[in-house]
């Protein structure tokens, strides 16, 4: 599958979930099973040499595509929630988005010193959630860190920071505009 036909599949939503943001729907990709084989099997391919031992999931929709390439990678699943969604001790990061600010959890235990760590998400537009979830991660001085989203939004402005050692790749980039 082309990534131009990936990128027809996509939705895009003007104006959500505030006035003056395009957002971009990746669950019309979820939806296609062709589609989603593709996103699994090409973000597998990008990590599958690389000791992958946990993929953390950013909430929602980085569990999606994210437990799918644990699973193919032979590696558990850590999911990164919004606060109070996770039942046990707890670690937590705030940060700034493009509408607000919010905070994602991660459980105390999810991640030991011996782990080579993939943070998965859907889109990298400011990097907020992203930059969060890296110092959340971080937190438990993993051998690796590495980060892959579905999308990198070429034209949004990145008002975190992501650090200079941790490796990020991008199956597609697109502009808001």
């Amino acid at each position: 599958m082309t990534d131009e036909r990936i990128k027809s599949l996509l939705r895009v939503v003007p104006d959500y979930p505030v006035k003056g943001i395009m957002f971009f729907d990746v669950t019309t990709l979820f939806k296609n099973g062709e589609c989603f084989e593709e996103l699994v099997t090409r973000i597998s391919n990008l990590y599958k040499d690389k000791g992958i031992t946990k993929v953390a999931g950013i909430e929602s929709r980085g569990f999606v595509a994210g437990a799918a390439v644990a699973a193919r990678l032979g590696a558990g699943f850590v999911p990164v929630r919004k606060p109070g969604k996770l039942p046990a001790d707890t670690l937590k990061e705030s940060y700034n988005k493009e509408y607000g600010t919010d905070s994602i959890e991660i459980h105390s235990d999810a991640i030991g010193p011996d782990d080579v760590v993939l943070i998965h998400d859907d889109i990298l537009a400011t990097g907020g959630t992203a930059a969060a979830a890296i110092r959340l991660v971080k937190q438990f001085h993993p051998k690796a860190v590495y980060v892959n989203f579905i999308i990198s939004i070429t034209d949004c402005p990145r008002t975190a920071e992501i650090p200079s050692d941790v490796p990020v790749t991008a199956l597609l980039e697109l502009a808001e505009k």
